[in-house]
């Protein structure tokens, strides 16, 4: 009879230090900014293990290919054959610009709430106690702390517990929030040789997945406003692209409102990140457009919707990827009329500013 045949056993290279790791985060990369062609992203890959010899004699971008074809993250279209995303992919992208952007952040074991700074029904017990109330449930009876004030109060020798022995441990109350995120993809996005879509993307596929994993309660809609404004799905961010627009915000802000008053939530919040001012009004069935300085007529309309949106309790925060003083002028105005915050930001610190205000937000007081 044959008998067992023992060797050496060599792992296969795993990691964030494997070469199918190293190279997936490079194509991640490309894939936002070929918004999600994969055969664009993959010859980008190409060129640039040509040029900075990515790859070596043992892995190759042809067996990059093969992997990422076998773990799953690309497919075959059946009857043509061009190579797109799976889902897996695409979620893959969120959680690689959720740990680019917010890589110091740990999932909460609460399974996703906000905390306030006010007590009352919720899922996880405080360090604070008090005396029993009628209505107070019985897990948050502090059996310890009842048990001595009982020994206390009536001795050792004959156990007596009444309700005014009773104390009770605090819950945390946590808080729901709906966030309406809105991505200017109007032409000047990539104006002047600068590419601001792709961290605008990616800042917003790292909040898709940090309310996903942190907070699945809340809500997060995702709108992109040209010269029209319309709602996109998490799934359908790394395709997105700048068009021919101009920067129509009124219908921006609209949409959000009317989605944000579908949501019960108490706490809700826009985050608009954009670039430039406000160029476009739809009247009817015509635009009104003008690209030369601001149009009283234009911002007229948007300081009048931001007065409306701080009416109905919502704050706007908005990110400003530019640094032309009369842009900062109008944003300061409309940050004043809404009363919410304003940010003047380069590309590379977008995410931890959008991270920063949203954070504060969960912690604010909840009326």
């Amino acid at each position: 009879m044959q008998g067992h045949h023992f060797s050496r056993f060599i792992p296969e290279e795993q990691g964030p230090n494997s070469k199918f790791d190293q190279l997936l985060n490079i194509f991640q990369q490309l894939l936002l900014m070929t918004s999600g062609n994969v055969s664009e992203a993959m010859q980008w890959l190409s060129e640039l293990d040509r040029r900075y010899s990515l790859t070596n004699d043992k892995y190759g971008i042809g067996d990059f290919y093969e992997d990422l074809k076998k773990k799953g993250y690309i497919t075959e279209k059946d009857g043509d054959g061009q190579v797109v995303m799976t889902p897996k992919g695409e979620q893959s992208i969120r959680k690689s610009a959720l740990d680019e952007i917010f890589g110091k952040l740990k999932r909460s074991k609460s399974g996703g709430n906000h905390h306030t700074p006010y007590s009352g029904t919720g899922d996880e017990l405080s360090s604070d106690v008090r005396p029993y109330q009628f209505g107070d449930s019985l897990e948050q009876i502090s059996m310890t702390e009842s048990i001595k004030n009982a020994q206390v109060n009536h001795g050792i020798g004959d156990f007596t517990l009444m309700e005014q022995d009773l104390e009770v441990v605090e819950k945390e109350q946590k808080t729901t929030t709906s966030t309406v995120m809105m991505i200017d993809i109007s032409h000047s996005m990539i104006l002047y040789g600068e590419d601001r879509i792709t961290p605008a993307k990616k800042v917003a596929l790292a909040m898709a997945e940090l309310i996903k994993t942190k907070y699945p309660k809340d809500s997060l809609d995702i709108i992109v406003f040209g010269n029209d404004a319309w709602q996109i799905q998490i799934k359908d961010l790394p395709y997105l692209e700048v068009g021919p627009y101009h920067t129509n915000t009124v219908a921006g802000l609209e949409l959000a409102m009317d989605l944000l008053r579908r949501r019960k939530t108490r706490n809700k919040q826009i985050f608009m990140i954009t670039d430039g001012k406000p160029t476009c009004l739809k009247e009817g069935i015509k635009y009104y457009k003008n690209s030369f300085g601001l149009d009283r007529k234009i911002v007229s309309k948007t300081l009048t919707l931001a007065a409306q949106c701080r009416r109905l309790d919502i704050p706007v925060t908005t990110f400003m990827i530019a640094s032309d003083p009369y842009l900062k002028q109008f944003v300061q105005n409309f940050t004043q009329v809404n009363n919410g915050r304003a940010y003047y930001s380069n590309l590379d610190g977008l995410g931890s500013f959008v991270l920063e205000d949203f954070q504060r937000n969960r912690r604010k007081n909840i009326k």
